[in-house]
């Protein structure tokens, strides 16, 4: 018998009553088919197809997903395209290419087939497709110089002598080119030497081993000592005897490297360095008695070894070991550290010299043009400090601000507020790499919604990178709407590079432990952009990345009932211990917030042991910070708090009276070894 019950139930299945503003709206009969997996799920299967290297799989899902317009289905294209590359025709690939042309992930296609070319040595195809390839990828470079090499471009031993001349971390294959321009003597011994020194003086020495094994004067037993270098620099500059224990054996024996050769000095140098870093006045010591040993260009690199690192570790004696370096050329560290161990010591003439010295690229950096300025001032040589100062001051950063205040001058006049609007907004939302990037962020690939953002909003103008900061704002992508909005160069708006989110959190927070809100507000946003699942690479978690030790540590001193490290990202708890521990520095730092931020970074005793026996401007304090993590993030924090601040309604006042002025430490001040581990 027929019966209407099936179709009736069909009917009522797929009758959806939607109602709004009062307005009811049926759609009848939408299709329903049994066990269809949304395109969210099919998009994560295509994805564990591609992990597993299921090409039929992952054939399937590309054809639905792209059968149902997902907007994520080019990515299915994407992944089985990179499965298949090895057997794809040239012809295949250039066609993917020109389809997915507007694609951040087309660059990462162009440089796998550019190295399949490279291996083929296929080298015709390979460079009509290299200049067009945009991603800095080190294994094509040296693929790229290694087939210039091979055609006989004039240009190769150039290129190739300046992959050589870095310590950077380079792929394998980059071996395979050096091997080729030694052969052929675009190589020099003294290229050798040079990597060799530069690597160890980096803090590379398995780099520096495997430098060394080019050259056939220096064997496995002498590299052996580059371990007692590295490890027992004193006992190996001094000939201590010491015992190793291999294989349950221990052998005694007496370290030498004798400085009649060139591997001997370089050895020497190193250990000389090594023991700098951990105490350059003995470093010195050793010195002074190695001295007549070594030739007068090897004594200046030496001193100005030795003089970095005193400089680093506030002693007092830098100036004179950098005085002892001679001409010696300095990198552009230790020309940082001269003038940071000048303005400790209130030197303004060196600091004037040194910043007037450094190469054109290192003088144009913001904190040299604005400590320039500020020797100039000292000398009263105002016009040529003003001039350094105005377009300082118009530059908005840590610098600018202070720029700004040495001129007693409004920040910024010229810069101009927008607010954007809706229409704006919704034309970049409609974009359809930024709707890819919203789903990617649904589906938390994270860095992959960044890298569809970055590729959106590369050409931007002002208005568009503003309409999309807003964009993101409204979607609580506070990391992304803040360095949307940073990127502007005309055109601002504070509100989007500077904003409120969790306001009642965090007004409670800083009344519940008598901090400044702005303080708060200035270091969140420094730490995590206010994305509250933020993770840092040594654990640090939430908003205001505790690290799980301190976390710990602080709910029991709070009282904290049932804390467990699970908890640690739920906003109320991560405010809750972050706002505490704010306060527990600050108030470890007799209520000098300067140090309170260093010491939130990077340990209170730590922030201690950089005071000075005098009183210090905070901004030499901040200057002299030996760890660049630590100097930038201090910097930034209250930099922040500055903006922040009368954003909030605090009454306004000057960076410079904001970070104050640090005192001398006491000389009864016991400065106790950190105990937990900072940056480096």
């Amino acid at each position: 018998m027929f019966s209407l019950i099936p179709i009736l139930k069909n009917y009522c299945r797929n009758l959806v009553v939607l109602t709004q503003r009062g307005v009811a709206i049926m759609t009848l009969f939408l299709p329903v088919v049994a066990g269809a997996a949304s395109d969210e799920a099919l998009f994560q299967h295509a994805r564990d197809a591609y992990s597993t290297r299921n090409v039929s799989g992952l054939t399937e899902d590309a054809a639905k997903l792209s059968s149902r317009q997902y907007v994520l289905a080019p990515y299915a294209e994407y992944w089985l395209m990179l499965l298949k590359l090895e057997q794809a025709r040239d012809e295949e690939i250039q066609n993917f290419l020109a389809q997915y042309a507007d694609f951040p992930f087309a660059e990462r296609v162009r440089g796998e087939w550019l190295k399949k070319l490279a291996k083929q040595k296929d080298w015709v195809p390979f460079f009509e497709e290299y200049p067009i390839f945009k991603r800095d990828d080190l294994v094509v470079q040296c693929y790229a110089q290694l087939g210039k090499l091979e055609i006989g471009d004039v240009e190769a031993p150039v290129t190739g002598r300046r992959l050589w001349l870095t310590t950077t971390e380079l792929p394998s294959n980059c071996n395979t080119l050096f091997d080729e321009m030694q052969k052929s003597g675009m190589l020099s011994k003294d290229d050798i030497w040079t990597r060799f020194r530069m690597a160890l003086h980096e803090g590379r020495p398995q780099l520096a081993k495997d430098v060394a094994s080019r050259l056939p004067e220096v064997d496995a037993d002498d590299l052996k000592l580059l371990d007692v270098a590295l490890q027992s620099p004193q006992a190996l500059l001094e000939k201590t005897p010491i015992t190793t224990k291999t294989d349950k054996k221990k052998t005694t024996f007496t370290p030498s490297a004798p400085l009649d050769t060139r591997y001997g000095i370089e050895v020497n140098l190193y250990a000389l360095d090594r023991l700098g870093r951990i105490d350059s006045t003995s470093a010195a010591s050793v010195m002074m008695q190695l001295a007549t040993k070594l030739s007068a260009e090897d004594q200046a690199f030496g001193w100005a070894r030795i003089a970095y690192h005193a400089a680093r570790q506030h002693n007092v004696d830098a100036l004179e070991y950098f005085a002892m370096s001679q001409d010696t050329v300095l990198d552009k560290e230790q020309m940082a550290w001269k003038v940071r161990a000048a303005l400790r010591a209130g030197d303004w003439s060196l600091v004037l010299s040194t910043t007037t010295a450094m190469q054109k690229s290192q003088a144009e950096e913001s904190a040299w043009r604005y400590w320039k300025a500020r020797a100039l001032k000292a000398h009263q040589k105002m016009a040529e400090a003003n001039a350094i100062l105005g377009p300082l001051s118009k530059e908005r950063h840590y610098y600018g601000l202070l720029a700004a205040e040495e001129l007693e001058s409004a920040i910024g006049g010229t810069q101009e507020q927008y607010s954007v609007t809706d229409n704006e907004v919704a034309a970049v939302a409609n974009m359809p790499a930024i709707r890819r990037a919203y789903e990617l962020q649904n589906l938390e690939m994270r860095w992959e919604a960044k890298a569809e953002w970055a590729w959106a909003t590369r050409g931007f103008n002002d208005k568009q990178l503003l309409a999309a900061a807003e964009y993101a704002l409204r979607q609580k992508w506070y990391d992304i709407a803040i360095s949307t909005a940073d990127n502007t160069k005309s055109l601002h708006d504070f509100n989007l590079r500077y904003p409120v989110p969790y306001r009642d959190l965090f007004r409670a927070a800083a009344h519940n432990e008598d901090l400044d809100e702005a303080w708060i507000y200035g270091l969140v946003r420094q730490e995590s952009r206010f994305m509250h699942f933020a993770k840092s690479g040594v654990g640090a978690a939430g908003l205001m990345q505790v690290m799980p030790a301190t976390a710990k540590w602080a709910a029991k001193r709070m009282g904290m009932s049932g804390y467990s490290s699970d908890k640690i990202n739920e906003l109320p708890i991560n405010v809750g211990i972050g706002s505490y521990y704010m306060r527990y520095t600050l108030e470890q730092m007799n209520g000098q917030m300067v140090m309170a931020t260093a010491a939130y970074n990077a340990g209170p005793s730590r922030a201690k042991r950089w005071k000075a026996s005098e009183p210090l401007e905070a901004a030499i304090y901040i200057e002299s910070i030996p760890f660049l993590e630590t100097r930038g993030y201090v910097q930034k924090v209250m930099t922040n708090a500055q903006i922040y601040a009368p954003r909030l309604g605090a009454q306004m006042r000057s960076l410079k009276d904001r970070i104050g002025i640090v005192p001398g430490r006491d000389a009864t001040e016991a400065i106790p070894h950190e105990s937990e581990k900072g940056p480096d």
